[in-house]
């Protein structure tokens, strides 16, 4: 962990903890508790999909969309979507003729992409950095960032990602905490 200095005779800001020592009061020290969380994920809106997508239909068939969204999001920052192509290599020739897949097959023959709206995810506004790849090398399960997705039908965001939870993780998987690690 880095301290920072401060200079001679100032004393900490009080909303400062042990655990985080940001040389000044960080905006999400400054305000209150509810509006913690719009500084962090809440501030990108539920997401509406386009198609309710089914992840506890395919999580539990095994499909191959997991394995491709794993793959992805342990070789870069970003966790994968796939494309409406890579649905289309199994929804050419399964359930074709359920409503769902024929909106997939849609998109797929006007040639554009669905556009899903991520569930998860930090605005710019909250300066923060988030990689996929190193929670994956580090094996740290979907579940618990991301909750029981072979639970729910459409995603939906049901872990809170504030800065207590990113850092009560770190901690317990002794990662670390220095705010670079996070921030920029």
């Amino acid at each position: 962990m880095v301290r920072r200095r401060m200079r001679p005779g100032a004393s900490p800001p009080a909303a400062l903890s042990p655990r985080h020592l940001c040389p000044r009061p960080c905006l999400h020290q400054r305000i209150g508790p509810p509006a913690r969380r719009a500084t962090f994920s809440a501030v990108r809106p539920d997401a509406k999909q386009p198609i309710p997508f089914p992840h506890k239909v395919h999580i539990a068939k095994k499909a191959r969309l997991h394995r491709l969204s794993r793959d992805a999001s342990s070789r870069g920052p970003v966790a994968g979507i796939p494309s409406v192509k890579t649905c289309m290599i199994c929804h050419s020739q399964i359930a074709t003729d359920k409503p769902l897949i024929k909106e997939v097959t849609a998109y797929s023959e006007k040639g554009i992409e669905i556009p899903w709206q991520r569930v998860y995810g930090f605005t710019h506004e909250s300066h923060v950095r988030f990689n996929h790849a190193p929670h994956v090398r580090a094996n740290v399960d979907c579940a618990t960032c991301h909750g029981d997705l072979s639970n729910q039908t459409v995603a939906e965001r049901v872990v809170d990602h504030n800065m207590g939870f990113c850092v009560n993780c770190h901690t317990q998987k002794k990662a670390s905490n220095d705010c670079l690690t996070c921030h920029y």
